[in-house]
């Protein structure tokens, strides 16, 4: 019997190629979208749960509250890690985790590697996270201060070979180079971990870190707890260990009392964050890596969902629109004695072949989409990684399930067919199933215009986001890194740089816009007790001039004045300092230093206010700014800023290179443009953007398919209708118009469903920025046009067929 059924299956799609292959296709391109989405979800969900004990591992998060605002904060200062394990008895272990800045440049030889990807940890590292050591000892190998592990490609790459242990590197960029020994090997890290390293270092001999600092942010902070442990508890007790550590470095550094400090409107929310739950849902302040972001994870979930539906419902549209020519075959088997069970089965096995068909195509098109698919999303999926023996039964589940919901609606109405009237020639379709076609035909094009809207608030968004005016010209700047190895030279090799054709201006900095290094600092009036915290930049005499930042009040620094207590602040600092109409010339106290919070405090005169500029991304509002000179540093920087006139720009990079290597021969030449760089800080919704684009452009796509069923169908039905009208005088045009105005309701129907949902979610995915577009009324009105034009065109084929065909041909029978 299944073989018969098999049988008549195969030759009925065969005897429809034309048919079957769209039903197919269209259904497999949407199960392959919905695959591709699904992987990059499941990648994107699956974050730091390999961990043997991902489960336990928590990190040390803060808010941090000022009077008039809050910032959250992954770093927490470095002295809690030892003070929280000392308090709670629920810690089995804690370590710290910090980034170098910069590039690590290491020797060998005669040879030099760099490598950007270096942490600095506490000999607990591998306790907590355990990672598999290659060669050495995971509880040793980072209690020296001289010692270094590597990962197993970055031993290859400098040595050849793995078994590396008790090798020596050297260090570069200080004063005198570093002797390193290499005390183990580990294997490379996946790809899903909220942290990368190529090289690890130990925090033992780092002065700032052995200080005690319970105020200052510097390290990323985890916590290995015991089994059992309530972290909602744990959370509740980190008040009382502020107090009991915090609180009197606050009286020493600020000059204030802790009830004084918190009546100001200051203070410290410390919490703890579930390990798997930091690449999604933590977006602070000193983060080790850009995270992703729940939201879009849940959109792209919907979206999947949508496709799929959508192509469901084709199926069952271009399954029912066959129904009339069905129908004959459906009586003359009724007539011969077929039960209605017996042909609903047999068009389920049509449906299911077609379903495991399209699933098989579809594995295959993300196998080939793949590659590109990971170009767009930044990201190295592998199918391999999905799809093996023990993924095939799931994938053959998901064909059968997918081809009962897809043909059961269809299999019913078919099988349902009176045989008399059919052979009568008196076959119409019933209203509840108008009813439901209908429906599904909405539900079609109400999530595509929801795409289509979404797709034009990211693209708008990211519009906003390129021409929004920063404060600054960010236009023809190259920045030169690693400056630091210049060393003393930096004002001679500065000079040579603007002997360069082309080059109008050269400024240093500690940090340019767009970058997270702008470090956190504490200034307030000699009068006050109440501080403001923001954010500072070390910079020379040149930066604001290169930068071209306004200078509203006051000036900048400058040679012929000893600047070295000097700062020049922004118009926000100015305000929350309460500074008035006329802040040059103002003193301001800094509590401790930034580098050294036991130094004592500092006085500073405001020399100039510069206009509130961008210098982070606009997730983050404009917060205080204080620029202080880099004669702090002996007058070196991380960073040079080169203002170059467009027609220089190559032959200013060949003649920089060409003075680096005479200032600076051991260390390599790197530069990057400014303006790259700040379009980096959206490459994740520049990402989104253009999957969004994609994705609903094929929901569009395949919704059409099933409007081109659906259409054939309602024409078939009303094929004798036509007939009469044009004999009667009918013009094609009203024709046209008379089958496409019942279709254009429907997608005006789902205009209006569509356009609150749409509005909902991309008011809450604009929430991230804190410089958003809003929403306009053109968005929605443009989508609902967008997607009354595309059904009245895909309408239109069919209807216009219809219109010019011959009458005579449709009344025939009557």
């Amino acid at each position: 019997m299944f073989k018969n059924y098999l049988t008549v299956a195969i030759r009925s799609l065969l005897k429809h190629k034309g048919y079957s292959l769209i039903n197919i296709m269209g259904l497999a391109l949407g199960v392959a979208c919905c695959l591709l989405i699904l992987i990059y979800v499941a990648g994107e969900s699956n974050y730091d749960r390999q961990w043997p004990n991902a489960e336990r591992i928590y990190r040390m998060s803060l808010e941090r509250i000022y009077p008039d605002r809050s910032t959250g904060y992954a770093m927490v200062p470095p002295s809690y890690a030892q003070s929280v394990k000392h308090e709670w008895p629920e810690v089995e272990e804690a370590v710290r985790i910090t980034a170098n800045g910069g590039t690590a440049l290491l020797k060998r030889g005669d040879r030099v590697f760099e490598k950007e990807n270096a942490l600095s940890v506490d000999s607990t590292f591998f306790k907590v996270f355990q990672i598999e050591l290659l060669q050495g000892d995971a509880d040793q190998c980072l209690r020296d201060a001289n010692s270094i592990v590597l990962t197993e490609s970055t031993a290859r790459r400098y040595f050849g070979k793995t078994r590396v242990v008790g090798e020596n590197l050297q260090l570069l960029g200080g004063q005198e180079p570093q002797q390193l020994s290499v005390s183990a090997v580990c294997a490379d890290l996946p790809e899903n971990v909220h942290f990368k390293f190529d090289i690890l270092v130990s925090t033992k001999g780092n002065q700032f870190l052995a200080q005690q600092n319970h105020i200052g942010f510097a390290a990323n902070t985890y916590f290995l707890l015991r089994e059992g442990s309530d972290v909602k508890a744990l959370d509740a007790k980190f008040p009382a260990v502020v107090e009991k550590y915090a609180v009197g470095e606050i009286q020493r550094n600020f000059g204030v009392t802790w009830a004084q400090y918190k009546a100001a409107g200051n203070g410290y929310h410390y919490y703890l964050t579930a390990l798997p739950d930091i690449h999604l849902h933590s977006h602070l302040e000193g983060e080790l890596q850009p995270n992703g972001d729940a939201a879009t994870v849940r959109i792209f979930t919907w979206i999947a969902l949508f496709i799929l539906l959508i192509a469901g419902v084709n199926f069952m549209n271009l399954a029912t629109a066959r129904s009339a020519e069905r129908a004959r075959e459906v009586g003359i088997r009724k007539a011969l004695g077929s039960e209605r069970s017996l042909l609903t089965a047999q068009f389920l096995i049509e449906a299911l072949l077609v379903s495991a068909a399209s699933v098989a195509i579809a594995v295959l098109l993300v196998f080939l989409a793949l590659p590109s698919f990971n170009q767009l999303a930044g990201k190295t999926f592998s199918l391999w990684a999905y799809l093996d023996w023990s993924t095939v039964p799931g994938l053959l589940g998901f064909a059968v399930v997918l081809g009962l919901l897809a043909g059961l609606y269809p299999a019913s109405v078919l099988s349902g067919f009176r045989p008399i009237e059919v052979l009568k020639g008196k076959f119409t379709a019933k209203k509840s199933g108008a009813w439901l076609r209908n429906g599904l035909v909405v539900f079609q094009f109400a999530a595509s215009i929801a795409m289509i809207i979404s797709t034009l608030v990211v693209f708008s968004q990211m519009g906003f986001i390129a021409n929004k005016k920063l404060g600054f010209q960010k236009e023809q700047i190259f920045v030169l890194h690693n400056a630091f190895a210049l060393q003393g030279k930096t004002e001679a090799f500065k000079q040579q740089l603007l002997k360069i054709p082309g080059v109008e201006a050269v400024g240093s900095s500690s940090e340019m816009p767009g970058g997270e290094d702008w470090f956190g600092t504490t200034f307030k009036k000699p009068e006050d007790n109440e501080s403001v915290t923001g954010r500072a930049a070390i910079v020379d005499d040149d930066y604001v001039q290169t930068m071209r930042l306004e200078l509203l009040e006051g000036r900048s620094f400058s040679k012929e004045f000893n600047d070295s207590l000097s700062v020049i602040i922004n118009e926000r600092a100015a305000q929350e300092l309460g500074l008035g109409p006329n802040p040059v010339g103002k003193r301001l106290i800094q509590p401790g230093s930034f580098f050294d919070p036991n130094q004592g405090d500092v006085a500073f005169i405001v020399i100039g206010v510069v206009s509130d500029f961008h210098y982070q991304s606009l997730h983050e509002p404009i917060a205080p700014l204080f620029l202080q000179h880099n004669r702090v540093f002996q007058g070196n920087n991380t960073l040079l800023a080169a203002r170059v006139q467009m027609a220089h720009n190559q032959s200013f990079i060949q003649e920089a290179q060409k003075y680096w290597s005479i200032f600076a021969p051991d260390q390599p030449f790197h530069y990057s443009s400014l303006d790259a760089n700040l379009d980096n800080l959206y490459a994740n919704e520049k990402r989104t953007q253009l999957i969004f684009g994609i994705f609903a452009f094929l929901a569009v796509f395949i919704a059409c398919i099933g409007l081109l069923g659906l259409s054939t169908y309602m024409t078939y039905q009303r094929t004798k209708e036509i007939g009469v009208r044009k004999v009667l005088g009918a013009t094609v045009i009203s024709i046209t118009n008379l089958l496409a105005k019942d279709f254009l309701k429907l997608v005006l129907i789902a205009i209006v469903l569509a356009t609150p949902v749409s509005w909902y979610l991309m008011d809450r995915w604009l929430e991230d920025f804190a410089y958003r577009i809003q929403l306009q009324w053109w968005m929605f009105v443009l989508a609902g046009l967008l997607a009354v034009v595309i059904a009245f065109l895909t309408i239109s084929f069919q209807s216009i067929k219809a219109a010019l065909a011959n009458p005579v041909e449709s009344l025939r029978s009557e």
